[in-house]
């Protein structure tokens, strides 16, 4: 198949073209920052900004399927970016006659009360729902890897804070997975023609807090950590306390944890599990192999 990569460049997005161009897929990578030295060799990369049209000539032809990655959360308008760029993909989507598109969105529960992040996510699947295309949906909570802001956050929390007085959202219950699992299920999704036009959540195998990541991280680094919640500290206070204590741009950490207040954890009449099965990685493995992966960036 001709696959199209929208969102190429990122956390996801990177992998998933390894993935795919291993698989034997013909694929097209389009990204602001997209080069043929950005990608293995045979990837055919697409330079282009959905923000600005002019970029755009060509963009989605002679594809059979494309993978939906955009996110704009450094944006100040990230909702209205979002909403824009989701319109013009599916514009240029449905004229070019795509057969199926695949979009990586973010587990919301009952999807009431929900952070400004998880609503936009939630928007852009009704945009991309109104194409005249079979769309894939698959939600995802934290996505363990070197790479993910959320794993990030985790990773310079446990640095350089011994002692954390925290938001009560540590103890909200979320159901990360691993990277390798993520790009898996988004991979073999495509031979099962039963996807088509569905929504799933997917999830690594355990249901974790975030207090239990932070301690599993430092354990895996050698490190104790105490951590203590403390009532007065909202999701919205929470981000400017992690604007001083993480390296994440703060419009991405701001974002994620004002999201930290909804459960994120898969609903099991909805897990692609049931569906696509793959060998689960357990998730004390995806934070090893993530802390593993940082460490050899550094050296």
């Amino acid at each position: 198949m001709r696959i199209l990569v929208v969102g190429a460049t990122g956390f996801v997005g990177r992998r998933l073209v390894g993935r795919l161009t291993e698989a034997g897929h013909e694929v097209v990578a389009f990204s602001r920052s997209a080069s043929s030295e950005s990608f293995p060799e045979g990837v055919e990369p697409f330079e282009g900004d959905l923000g600005d049209p002019r970029s755009l000539k060509g963009f989605c032809e002679d594809i059979d399927v494309a993978y939906y990655l955009i996110h704009s959360l450094t944006a100040d308008e990230f909702a209205a970016r979002d909403r824009e760029f989701a319109r013009r993909f599916r514009t240029h989507a449905e004229q070019t006659g795509i057969d199926r598109v695949v979009y990586l969105s973010g587990i919301s529960g009952n999807g009431v009360d929900l952070s400004p992040h998880l609503e936009s996510r939630r928007e852009v699947e009704a945009i991309l729902a109104a194409g005249e295309y079979d769309l894939t949906v698959l939600r995802a909570a934290v996505i363990i890897g070197a790479g993910s802001a959320s794993f990030q956050i985790l990773h310079d929390l446990t640095d350089r804070l011994p002692l954390m007085l925290v938001p009560q959202w540590v103890r909200t219950p979320c159901q990360p997975i691993g990277i390798r699992d993520a790009v898996a299920y988004l991979l073999e999704l495509l031979e099962v023609e039963e996807t088509r036009g569905e929504t799933y959540d997917i999830g690594g195998p355990s249901v974790w807090s975030y207090e239990s990541l932070l301690q599993l991280t430092a354990a895996q680094k050698d490190k104790q950590v105490k951590i203590v919640p403390v009532p007065v500290l909202t999701p919205t206070l929470s981000s400017y306390w992690l604007r001083l204590t993480t390296e994440v741009q703060f419009e991405i950490a701001q974002a994620l944890a004002e999201g930290m207040r909804n459960p994120v954890v898969v609903d099991e009449t909805m897990n692609l599990q049931t569906v696509v099965p793959i060998e689960q990685t357990a998730i004390e493995t995806a934070v090893s192999e993530a802390l593993a992966e940082l460490d050899g960036q550094r050296t």
